[in-house]
């Protein structure tokens, strides 16, 4: 039996939100195996004195959870 699990996590870039979610993606999958996807939920950005310092893209993620179940 298959479970795919679902998190979210959120990426930060100070160039962009398509590099904000790159750089999420990268974290995420050097952290988990068999990770299948992403859906953005959100994308935001900090800003300071009129200007944007930080694009933010707030995902879900999800991947096979391959931990044994018993009968």
């Amino acid at each position: 039996m298959a479970l795919v699990k679902i998190k979210e996590a959120i990426g930060i870039s100070p160039k962009s939100f398509e590099d904000a979610i790159k750089q999420v993606v990268r974290e995420i999958c050097s952290q988990k195996e068999n990770v299948r996807g992403i859906k953005v939920k959100g994308l935001t950005v900090d800003i300071k004195d009129g200007k944007i310092v930080a694009y933010k893209a707030n995902v879900k993620y999800a991947y096979l959870w391959e931990k044994k179940l018993s009968k």
